[in-house]
């Protein structure tokens, strides 16, 4: 048995890929000693991600570290539904993408809206501290601000906005995955006593920065498709559609806001 495959059994407690993770792991460290420390950090469930310190999203890697949200596949479905929705990959689109994390849903759009601006809004100056290390050359301009109390004044209109904010109910934080639970800052997690407390601030806060025939892309979690468009609907708001991700779970709500 190869070095590979003794990693990955010694990682098959704690991981669903643990092949994928020794091939990762040994690609990045340095030395032994390095790769025998990644090794441990797998075994207390520490994302392999977070200990390489970059993840692969859309169609580019990101930096991660334990300020920001990992990237994960299911978001992905984000930049679909946008494409899907404004397919004219030639606009110079404004965007903003509210609670930005480590910018991998802003930059990968911008990517594919090449004349487009970005602007990503979040809470935490860790946060966009990696956002700044995968900038770039993208067009964009990040901020830092709570989102659910204000935003700037003086940001302007936005064609596109998009937001994976904290969707997961208070309660049931304890019952996440050790990998989530452990390693993701919280504030990224912890949507309140029904996991929708971000999405009453978006519906308060977007109509000030959003343009009149702009659109707005809502990161959802599991059940909270319907009272998402109904709380957004309630405001003014038309809900346009409902993109489902690889697992057939209703993600991103798409909306508008009424003539």
């Amino acid at each position: 048995m190869d070095e590979i495959h003794r990693i990955a059994q010694k990682l098959t407690p704690v991981s669903d890929t643990p092949l994928s993770d020794a091939r990762l792991l040994t690609a990045a460290a340095r030395s032994a000693e390095e790769l025998a420390a990644f090794i441990d950090r797998r075994c207390q469930c520490e994302p392999v991600s977070k200990i390489i310190g970059r993840r692969g999203f859309w169609k580019s890697d990101f930096i991660t570290t334990k300020d920001v949200l990992d990237p994960r596949p299911d978001s992905e479905t984000m930049i679909e539904a946008v494409l899907h929705t404004c397919s004219d990959t030639t606009q110079p689109y404004r965007i903003l993408d509210i609670g930005t994390g480590s910018g991998c849903l802003l930059f990968s759009l911008l990517d594919e809206y090449p004349n487009a601006r970005g602007t990503g809004f979040d809470i935490s100056e860790q946060a966009l501290t990696v956002a700044c290390a995968n900038q770039g050359s993208r067009q964009a301009d990040l901020r830092v601000g709570d989102f659910m109390h204000s935003f700037p004044t003086d940001m302007g209109l936005f064609d596109i906005v998009v937001s994976n904010p904290p969707y997961i109910p208070t309660a049931n934080i304890a019952t996440l995955a050790p990998d989530v639970r452990l390693y993701d800052p919280i504030i990224a997690l912890d949507g309140g006593t029904d996991g929708l407390d971000a999405y009453r601030a978006l519906t308060r806060h977007i109509p000030s920065v959003l343009s009149s025939k702009g659109f707005v892309f809502l990161e959802v979690g599991i059940h909270q498709s319907s009272s998402v468009a109904a709380l957004f609907e309630a405001s003014g708001f038309h809900h346009i559609a409902t993109h489902s991700d690889l697992g057939g779970i209703p993600r991103i709500v798409v909306l508008q806001k009424e003539s």
